[in-house]
């Protein structure tokens, strides 16, 4: 039976995916782990767990039994560039104390897999941008993307070295309507359904015509669990796959929206954020993933939109009652 820690579980993906591992698993077999107050539903456990702090790790990892870590704890994209320093602390040093527990337990042959997600930030202007390849040119323009190229290599090396079963995907940016806007570049998409569901005009970020590739949550927490339960044979990348769902620039998304609300507004200003934004791909070439471990996406623009303004439409009318 599989034990499984979710670290960084209050976050946006973190707090879905503890739900769904709960689902396959059993509740009682899903920790949640965070720096603070658990905020979310989901696991039955919750640990208060600072991933920097090394001991409380290692006292948690050993007291559940831990058999899988998911661990989702970093400072985004933005966020990061506010405190370069802190974010590469937190991002790197937390992945380390992980893989070094992960190898003391497969020389002892008590193995820890472990999942850690990479992103499209780790790709940068020099990177083919239309079909990024799995193997290509990576040179990242933030302190997030440097933290997530070293950490792909950082993966690959400990497994190549010490056999540890590590695995992740480059996520594109993820959309979600359980969560809010959080620090990351691609959090317009999530922004703009809130001020469509309040019948505000949005004021965009990047320009119209930037096309990022992008992927509902359901698909992104489908691609995290289905490369954990794939055979470890299968796995050839242990740096971090490609995965795709779908690309859109801000215009697409917004004529998306129109097709529901005909009178909604955008107007663009790009800020600081859009750099960051020029610096990424367009699209993804995930068929690595697709052939290693059968990944396909299945949730499409229109239907990702219409799924966006029914749960957010849902919650901004409960709001405006009680107030």
């Amino acid at each position: 039976m599989e034990r499984i820690l979710v670290i960084g579980a209050n976050g946006q993906i973190g707090s879905e995916l503890t739900e769904a591992l709960a689902d396959i698993h059993g509740a009682e077999n899903v920790i949640a782990a965070d720096i603070g107050p658990r905020s979310l539903a989901g696991a039955e456990r919750y640990e208060t767990l600072d991933v920097l702090d090394n001991a409380r790790l290692r006292q948690c990892i050993d007291g559940h039994g831990i058999t899988q870590v998911f661990h989702l704890a970093a400072l985004l994209s933005v966020t990061g560039e506010q405190a370069p320093l802190r974010a590469w602390m937190l991002n790197m040093n937390g992945l380390l104390n992980i893989l070094e527990i992960a190898r003391e337990r497969t020389a002892a042959g008590q193995p820890l897999r472990v999942f850690w997600p990479s992103s499209i930030a780790a790709f940068g202007p020099h990177t083919p941008a239309v079909d990024t390849p799995q193997l290509t040119v990576m040179d990242p323009t933030t302190i997030y993307g440097i933290s997530k190229l070293a950490g792909e290599r950082l993966c690959e090396y400990y497994f190549a070295k010490y056999g540890v079963d590590v695995r992740s995907v480059r996520y594109p940016g993820i959309i979600s309507y359980k969560s809010p806007p959080g620090g990351g570049t691609t959090d317009y998409a999530i922004a703009i359904f809130h001020a469509a569901c309040r019948g505000e005009i949005y004021h965009c970020y990047l320009g119209p015509e930037s096309t990022l590739p992008m992927i509902y949550m359901p698909d992104a927490i489908r691609a995290t669990i289905e490369l954990m339960q794939a055979p470890a044979a299968q796995i050839r990348v242990r740096s971090s796959y490609n995965v795709a769902g779908v690309s859109f620039n801000p215009r697409q998304l917004a004529d998306a929206i129109r097709r529901r609300k005909p009178d909604f507004r955008v107007d663009y200003r790009p800020d600081q954020r859009q750099s960051i934004a020029d610096s990424w791909p367009r699209s993804l070439d995930d068929t690595y993933a697709r052939a290693d471990w059968g990944w396909t996406p299945a949730i499409g623009l229109q239907p990702m939109a219409d799924d966006m303004l029914l749960h957010i439409g849902k919650t901004v009318r409960q709001c405006t009652q009680a107030a």
